[in-house]
């Protein structure tokens, strides 16, 4: 059974959540004299951290819910908010995102302030501790600056008292992104390989060095546009790709099934959420909702598992997909279950391309019963080993204006995989070569639809490359001639509602309101 899970059961139950960084009183403070004394102590303040992933607004259950797919799916059960980017300030998701986000970094604030009140922890247990908090609190701002731009850079935690350490400005975006760095780098010299911990469900080395890779991708792209990070991010993905215990499971299917069983794959799985339980008992909060928000909808067959199946997938990603494929029938459900119970499944009609469900988190591969109507034990993935060689690949073309034969190896070994061969073996069928500068950028584009679809990176992704308004007016353009049916009126008001501003989320109402040093981003 899993550490952090069970560490995080007893917080969840002894614990109120935070309500958000700038609660005058958190309600789960503790006082430094009172804490931080002992090892046990620190660990469970360092899971506290964690537990951020968890929360509401978080991975839990707006999971999927906030348009973070862009055009890879619309949400056809949200109406009127982010999730259909009908966004306003006053979005109950988006506070809750960044309150929780917020309340999360405060943790990593406290703990990283008193860490080395605990003299009688060894000094190289205490650097692990605070090499996690490190990872996880840049992380936490990454979230934050990547979908709001500029925000507080709060490094210290602010006592309970200390109105005027609430009223804080937005930092600039670059300086932000420089602290991330700052705090990434440090962290990789300080937490545990991957193969020391056995699991991707705690931070480690190689999942330091990915998410280094990504932010530095996001830094050479829109908005900050400094040609200067791919050079950084081509480095961090490859001492991944140094890391001899990384390789691509044999399976794509294998890896998401591996999620929905609690099993580990560190070749594959660099670090992912951990969810756990059944909604039963003790762990009864410990269920996440992958598989129920964004799987194959169920409405009736407990066997299988129920899900609400809020997102529905597009046009665009299921065109992205080649003959030969076989990734896209698994992350492309081909088809629908009945209302029985049992329910019976039955093939998706090949004209819809919009009405078709999210596959790869399938509740039917759950070991775990009785199933819960809604809370799964399915784990998220947070980096894989498919995107390193993805964002090395892409960073290499745009170092050397084209790609290298480094670069074709890596997407290659994806492509590979993705046909059912061998990722090593050349194959003539699937592999890339031959090709200039922007068609290797526009099959990278492809590629990360095709292996990390419905893994909330799109939008981000979209942002980057300058294309997320085009994408999602294209996509605008494949509702309007797809066959008729209930939903496709929910897919184009979703698309219809998609503008230039939607590159940055509204800073809430509710955060201006109580510091007005916050200045709302354009268009809101």
């Amino acid at each position: 059974m899993k550490y952090i899970k069970i560490l995080t059961a007893i917080i969840t139950i002894s614990l109120s959540s935070c309500s958000g960084f700038l609660d005058v009183e958190p309600k789960d403070s503790l006082a430094p004299e009172q804490y931080y004394n002992t090892e046990a102590e620190l660990q469970t303040a360092l899971t506290g951290v964690y537990s951020t992933f968890i929360k509401g607004g978080t991975f839990l259950n707006n999971l999927g819910r906030m348009g973070l797919d862009a055009d890879e799916v619309y949400n056809y059960r949200d109406q009127n908010d982010v999730a259909d980017y009908a966004t306003s300030p006053n979005d109950t998701k988006i506070l809750n995102f960044w309150r929780d986000y917020y309340a999360g970094i405060e943790r990593a604030n406290k703990l990283l302030a008193n860490i080395d009140k605990a003299t009688s922890v060894p000094q190289n247990k205490r650097d692990i501790i605070k090499g996690e908090t490190l990872f996880l609190r840049a992380y936490f701002y990454f979230q934050l600056v990547s979908n709001f731009g500029g925000v507080p850079l709060i490094l210290k935690s602010i006592k309970n008292s200390d109105i005027e350490g609430l009223q804080v400005p937005r930092t600039d975006a670059k300086i932000v992104y420089q602290q991330i760095v700052t705090d990434m780098t440090t962290s990789s010299e300080l937490v545990q390989d991957i193969t020391a911990i056995g699991n991707g469900g705690r931070v480690n080395k190689s999942a330091v060095y990915g998410m280094l890779a990504r932010v530095c991708l996001y830094m050479a792209g829109n908005p900050l546009n400094d040609k200067t990070q791919y050079q950084e991010a081509r480095k961090w993905a490859k001492k991944v790709m140094g890391v001899s215990v990384h390789t691509l499971n044999p399976s794509y299917q294998q890896v998401f099934v591996n999620y929905a069983t609690d099993k580990y794959d560190i070749g594959e799985s660099i670090f992912e959420l951990e969810f756990f339980g059944n909604g039963i008992g003790i762990y009864a909060n410990l269920g996440g909702f992958v598989g129920s928000v964004n799987g194959i909808q169920n409405s009736n067959d407990t066997d299988i598992g129920q899900a609400f199946a809020y997102l529905q997938t597009t046009a665009y990603v299921n065109k992205a997909f080649e003959t030969g494929d076989l990734r896209r029938d698994w992350a492309i459900s081909p088809f629908t279950y009945s209302s029985g119970n049992p329910a019976t499944p039955t093939n998706v009609a090949a004209g819809y391309h919009f009405n078709k469900f999210i596959g790869k988190f399938r509740r039917e591969s759950e070991i775990l019963k009785p199933k819960h109507a809604s809370r799964t034990p399915q784990n998220y993935p947070i980096i894989r080993f498919s995107d390193v060689l993805l964002m090395f690949a892409e960073a290499e073309n745009e170092i050397n204006d084209g790609p290298t034969q480094d670069a074709y190896d890596a997407i290659n070994r994806v492509r590979r995989r993705g046909y059912g061969g061998n990722q090593f073996t050349p194959n003539t069928i699937c592999d890339l070569t031959g090709l200039d500068h922007g068609t290797f950028l526009g099959q990278i584009q492809l590629e990360r639809t095709r292996e990390l679809a419905f893994e909330n990176m799109r939008k981000a992704d979209l942002v980057r490359w300058g294309i997320l308004t085009k994408k999602m007016k294209e996509s605008l353009a494949d509702s309007k001639v797809t066959p008729a049916y209930s939903s496709i009126v929910r897919a184009q008001a979703y698309f219809t509602n998609a503008s230039d501003r939607d590159i940055l989320w509204p800073i809430p109402s509710y955060e201006i309101g109580v510091n007005p040093k916050l200045i709302q981003n354009p268009g809101y």
